[in-house]
């Protein structure tokens, strides 16, 4: 895959493959080669645990599409960017992506400050755009309070509140329902996708059960987490819930070195990949995260299938914003079809606005325009509310909703908990 530098981001290159019917995969036929790809654009932060599973997830999308004959004998191209986490590089990769390399739409970042960077740029190049694995509130918000200048924005995973919403419904389950628990502490880093992150969790965690002893936020920055963790300590919780997705190596081995006797659990979203494992040198045994998915665990027909062709051509697991990337480049192949090819950025908006689609996490939908969260990812059982997973012996098994579980919740010794009100 070639790298060069532009414009201070990295162009990570394209890759398509386009494949007739009966054709070996890397074939190309005739009536495709002659065919215009349809471009799509993917703005990732490669070297983010989690954020290099978008353009991974989207290439891999776009070939078995391609294998099968493209959009109606079009082939799709990813032509995807690195944007080094920086809001600035993001949005002059959208500029590039969208005025030089003519894609016909963005699947751009799992940071919420450089979403909200790139999403005005949505609205004056009217480019269609979808954020895999941003959380923020604001995303959809902005659309709902101007619908006509921003609706070419669409918010391709939970909301912050609807996170929290189901770690809350998580905690009551299991961690009050099972260990009776009764006391927190949220820890969460200072970004602008933890603040209705925080604001939920502050409401409903009492509701679920848990009373919240603390509050703290933390500088992404942070190199040393002894303070934070002695603060906690002192105040005795029955568990910590965090919001934590900038980071993750660095808390998550601190906890586990400094043997801090309270479990963790909440969002770690560097956790979601399998890879953090082999980064934290084993340290993240215990540790629960929020996910969209988790390996072997079929929450519908097309997830294990997924993660088992990434986990074979990567090395690892998806992070939970390579799931939804992945099913993104299907609903904007299908949008485009059901618009019998038509790539007219108000035509998309309408045919992204009908989606309905059994993706890898569940069934996709957006909220209308009229929603308190227009264009964002419906949440609920019947549509997507993600799942719980935790680190057991090296691996990540799934452990709520009681559906999808395969695995009974366990610490490791250094944690203490009522171990005996799991079973």
């Amino acid at each position: 895959m070639s790298k060069c530098k532009a414009s201070g981001y990295r162009f990570i290159g394209a890759g398509t493959l386009a494949v007739g019917l009966g054709l070996s995969l890397g074939m190309v036929s005739a009536a495709q080669a002659a065919a215009e790809p349809i471009k799509i654009g993917v703005i990732s932060e490669e070297s983010a645990v989690a954020g290099a599973s978008i353009s991974k997830s989207a290439q891999l999308a776009a070939d078995e599409i391609n294998a099968r004959g493209g959009v109606d004998g079009r082939p799709i191209q990813i032509i995807a960017y690195d944007d080094h986490s920086s809001a600035s590089d993001g949005v002059r990769a959208f500029q590039r992506a969208a005025n030089q390399d003519k894609v016909v739409a963005i699947i751009g970042s799992y940071i919420s400050e450089v979403a909200l960077a790139m999403e005005p740029w949505s609205a004056r190049l009217k480019m269609p755009f979808v954020t895999p694995g941003a959380a923020s509130n604001d995303i959809s918000k902005h659309v709902h309070d101007d619908y006509d200048h921003y609706k070419y924005t669409f918010h391709g995973w939970m909301t912050s509140a609807f996170i929290a919403q189901s770690i809350c419904d998580f905690s009551h389950d299991v961690l009050v329902g099972q260990f009776k628990m009764k006391t927190t502490v949220v820890m969460s880093e200072d970004a602008a996708w933890t603040k209705p992150l925080d604001e939920r969790y502050l409401e409903c965690l009492p509701k679920a059960g848990l009373q919240v002893l603390d509050h703290i936020r933390f500088n992404p920055d942070t190199s040393d987490f002894t303070p934070i963790f002695n603060q906690i300590e002192a105040k005795h919780p029955d568990t910590i819930t965090t919001g934590i997705s900038h980071v993750g190596v660095q808390p998550t081995v601190q906890w586990h070195d400094q043997q801090v006797p309270i479990p963790m659990t909440g969002q770690s979203s560097q956790a979601t990949t399998t890879s953090f494992w082999k980064d934290t040198n084993g340290a993240t045994e215990g540790v629960i995260t929020a996910s969209a998915a988790a390996p072997g665990v079929a929450i519908t027909p097309k997830t294990v299938p997924f993660v088992d062709a990434y986990s074979k051509r990567f090395g690892a697991s998806p992070a939970y914003c390579g799931f939804t990337s992945y099913d993104l480049v299907y609903i904007l192949a299908d949008a485009i079809k059901r618009n019998k090819g038509s790539t007219d950025p108000d035509q998309m908006v309408v045919a992204l606005e009908k989606t309905d689609y059994v993706g890898t996490i569940g069934r996709w939908q957006f909220y209308g325009k009229n929603d308190q969260f227009t264009h964002a990812l419906k949440y609920g059982p019947d549509y997507i509310n993600g799942i719980n997973l935790q680190w057991q012996n090296g691996k990540q098994v799934a452990i709520w909703p009681k559906s999808v579980a395969n695995a009974k919740v366990k610490f490791p010794a250094f944690v203490k908990v009522q171990q005996a009100a799991a079973n």
